[in-house]
């Protein structure tokens, strides 16, 4: 459900390309799909485009900049690679000086502590919320075709703000001020493109709030599609929850859930590392897969580090350590017994 930068400029100039076509038949409509692909990928500029359109294409390529390629850049290059980022962004505020990803992520390239970045989109979050939802009501009321697709992606700019907001407050220990962000973000979409209820999960868990964690994940199981199985973030925080109140096997049996969904989660778990924040958003990966629960663990070390002891490391995330070590090295045994039996069932 995150959200991908590139596949929502497709979805952008899609929608404007369809109005510039005579679509009365299906054989025309596959042809002007088929035009729009190959204009998208191999004659970009050539596509009928406004100013925000633009803005936001210079956007896509800050965010595929810092969030894919600079992570594995070797240092000689770093330098190079963020100002190429941050010119791009300050490109697309002179193209369109609404454009409110880019004001967003040159803040957070800019900010260099927590507390300053938190406080830019407090203070900007009116204005933002204003002006995106008066541009929702005047794309609504003209009453083109596609005209509600374009508005919701037009809206997705102020719930990419206030999944932030929610973020950057559970970071700064404002555990309240993240849940407010969160449900904001809920009420205003419900399906969560965003996966702000993530974040949510883990401030309910900070309160020590196993009602409102409880009340979180039952509304989101009706209103979220395509989850059929528990995330890591839910589960990392009742396994919290439950640890916190002395109930250690229903603690172990969260984990245990985590084991079973995630490939390779022993590994993880035990390693806990951490990944930086995605500037444009939270990291669009896989469902289900390795890279989500390294995502899951990484921004669940406001629980496992709580508490930190002599080895740097907290109450929780100790006993996510031990037991997934212990998992893993089981999961280790068995693999090595089977690759055996399996050489050994060959030569038969």
């Amino acid at each position: 459900m995150a959200f991908d930068p590139a596949q929502e400029e497709y979805r952008r100039l899609s929608l404007r390309f369809a109005r510039t076509q005579d679509l009365h038949d299906p054989f025309a409509v596959t042809r002007a799909a088929s035009a729009f692909r190959r204009r998208f990928a191999w004659n970009h500029d050539s596509l009928p485009q406004t100013d925000r359109d633009r803005a936001f294409h210079l956007v896509a390529r800050s965010s595929q900049i810092v969030d894919s390629d600079l992570p594995f850049a070797d240092e000689r290059d770093v330098a190079a690679l963020v100002y190429e980022a941050h010119g791009l962004l300050e490109e697309a505020l002179a193209l369109d000086p609404d454009c409110h990803d880019a004001r967003r992520m040159l803040a957070a390239q800019d900010c260099t502590a927590f507390e300053d970045y938190y406080r830019f989109l407090v203070d900007g979050l009116d204005e933002v919320r204003a002006k995106s939802l008066a541009q929702r009501d005047a794309i609504i009321a003209k009453n083109e075709p596609g005209c509600r697709a374009e508005a919701r992606l037009g809206m997705f700019p102020l719930y990419r703000w206030l999944a932030a907001l929610a973020a950057r407050a559970l970071v700064c220990g404002r555990y309240r001020k993240a849940l407010a962000a969160a449900e904001e973000l809920l009420a205003l979409d419900p399906a969560d493109h965003g996966d702000v209820r993530f974040t949510a999960a883990l401030a309910y868990a900070k309160l020590e709030d196993e009602e409102g964690l409880r009340g979180l994940l039952e509304r989101c199981s009706h209103s979220v599609q395509g989850r059929l199985r528990p995330d890591a973030w839910s589960l990392l925080a009742q396994c919290g929850l439950a640890l916190k109140a002395g109930r250690d096997e229903e603690a172990r049996a969260h984990l245990h859930k985590i084991l079973d969904v995630y490939p390779h989660a022993g590994s993880v778990l035990a390693a806990q590392g951490e990944v930086p924040d995605g500037i444009f958003a939270r990291l669009a990966v896989e469902p289900y897969s390795n890279d989500e629960l390294v995502l899951a663990v990484s921004e669940a070390t406001v629980l496992t580090q709580e508490g930190l002891d002599l080895q740097g490391i907290g109450a929780l995330g100790s006993f996510i350590a031990k037991d997934a070590e212990v998992i893993h090295g089981a999961m280790q045994d068995e693999l090595e017994v089977a690759a055996v039996q399996g050489a050994l069932s060959g030569r038969s």
